[in-house]
């Protein structure tokens, strides 16, 4: 079979282009060795910003950039993605006051027109901003965008296949070759198709990508491990906070899920996509991170769960991890078949990164682009009201989904969980129960509509339930999906 274009890689940017591609017209394969974003784009700090310490690295343009895309992400996605403050305590900081607040000036300013407000001074009568924090300390409060970072890239591929797209989980391609100005290329399924245009998005393995098709790349990466640390909740509310560090490194410390807080990230150079792990030495710093701040301190052994994912940056030639550039660069090689590379980037910026990498291929392989992902809402992103009235209409649909599960859902699935939960009526109508509010009927929408082929897929990407259940539901799962493939 042959494709107008082949993306290898199945994280952020392939499933973005996959969907800008698709909404564009043209025949679209992506092919993933594993599950949709089982690596780095579900290993984030599931955060749609702009980048305040990019400020600190003069990357203004990538700044700008993402805070116009912060704001279109969270009017087309507004079940998935939504705003939240964000407390920066001066404690003992590194960064002069004046400097910061500067920062702050030019972050709200830099990406035009904002539906957030504005930064501000930390006041004494935030009392549930200030409760945490050690002492009586002064600060700002500003504004940016929290996402699910995993089920952001399925809702990509799932629009990606609504408009034709072939999304291939599991499926890895094991050879490239340029013939006869097709690239052909061989999956690991045994199959073997053609494309007019190949993309590699294969994020910490672009390089290994790169070698395998014969292009000799003028791009490099810097592999950048970041880790995080999950512990029982720190603080009341629903704010985020973000550490400043005596290293000038940033901490994040924000509400995560039912009852837990979500603390990262780490800088740590790597040589080796393969298989990150959270160190011993990088949970001990993020755990002294908080604990230099928050009344209540935490030690390595209050760490519930982590996890750990490679960062395949763009090599700017930084001498620290840290200062390594987020922006990302596309290296077009149009000596036959054309093949584009992609090389660093941010789940915020993965919208518009798309649409450059189509401005790019659309001349050489002689086909018109427009920009219909700017206005086109994500799957399930077309709601009938601002997310609390729409979160009230499901309460009022499904009364017996309470309170947690309801929103879980409803942010979830925004506009699709009428579909899923058309013939429900009662809890009897959503089948076997999991743990966790997961029942067959949820479970059966993963695998028909969101390519879920493990318990894992469910229970750690398209859901995180598997942080609120233990071994039982990974049994009863792992059973039940078993049953459907005998």
């Amino acid at each position: 079979m042959t494709y107008d274009l082949i993306i290898i890689g199945g994280g952020i940017n392939g499933a973005a282009i996959a969907r800008d591609a698709a909404l564009n017209g043209l025949k679209v394969l992506l092919a993933e060795k594993d599950d949709l974003a089982s690596h780095t784009s579900s290993a984030s700090t599931k955060l749609i910003h702009g980048g305040l310490r990019y400020l600190e690295y003069y990357e203004f343009r990538l700044v700008r950039e993402a805070l116009q895309e912060r704001e279109r992400l969270m009017r087309l996605a507004p079940h998935l993605i939504h705003p939240m403050q964000f407390v920066l305590p001066h404690i003992n900081a590194p960064r002069p006051w004046l400097m910061v607040r500067m920062g702050l000036w030019l972050y709200d300013r830099l990406g035009g027109k904002s539906s957030l407000p504005r930064s501000r001074g930390l006041k004494k009568s935030d009392a549930i901003f200030r409760a945490p924090l050690k002492g009586e300390p002064g600060g700002f409060v500003y504004s940016d965008g929290w996402v699910d970072d995993s089920r952001f890239v399925v809702l990509n591929a799932m629009d990606a296949a609504r408009n034709g797209a072939d999304i291939r989980t599991r499926c890895g391609v094991v050879a490239t070759r340029r013939s006869k100005g097709v690239w052909t290329v061989e999956l690991a399924s045994g199959e073997t198709v053609s494309a007019r245009a190949l993309v590699n998005a294969a994020g910490p393995w672009v390089a290994l990508v790169d070698t395998m098709t014969g292009v000799e790349a003028k791009a490099g990466v810097r592999l950048v491990k970041g880790s995080h640390i999950i512990v029982e909740q720190l603080f009341a509310g629903d704010q985020a906070y973000m550490l400043q560090q005596p290293d000038k490194r940033i901490v994040f410390a924000i509400p995560y899920q039912q009852g837990l807080t979500l603390i990262g990230t780490t800088d740590v150079p790597v040589e080796s996509p393969e298989n990150p792990q959270l160190s011993r030495e990088e949970t001990e710093y993020l755990c002294e991170a908080a604990s230099r701040y928050f009344n209540c301190s935490i030690t390595p052994a209050d760490v519930v769960a982590g996890y750990a994912g490679i960062r395949p940056l763009y090599d700017d030639g930084a001498s620290e991890a840290k200062a390594v550039t987020r922006d990302y660069v596309l290296e077009l090689d149009a000596n036959g078949p054309p093949l584009l590379s992609v090389y660093g980037g941010k789940i915020t910026t993965a919208r518009h990164l798309a649409e450059s990498a189509l401005a790019k291929l659309a001349p050489v392989m002689g086909v018109s682009v427009g920009t219909a992902t700017r206005i086109t809402p994500y799957a399930g992103g077309n709601l009938p009201l601002p997310f609390p009235g729409f979160l009230a209409q499901v309460r009022e649909r499904w009364p017996f989904l309470g309170e947690v599960r309801s929103k879980r859902m409803a942010r979830a699935y925004g506009t699709m969980l009428g579909t899923m939960l058309e013939d429900v009526k009662d809890e009897a109508d959503m089948g076997q129960p999991f743990g966790g509010g997961l029942t067959q009927v949820e479970v059966d929408w993963l695998i028909r509509e969101e390519w879920a082929r493990t318990p894992a897929d469910i229970l750690e990407r398209r859901t995180k339930i598997g942080l609120m259940t233990g071994p039982e539901t990974v049994t009863a799962l792992t059973h039940y999906m078993e049953g459907l493939e005998s």
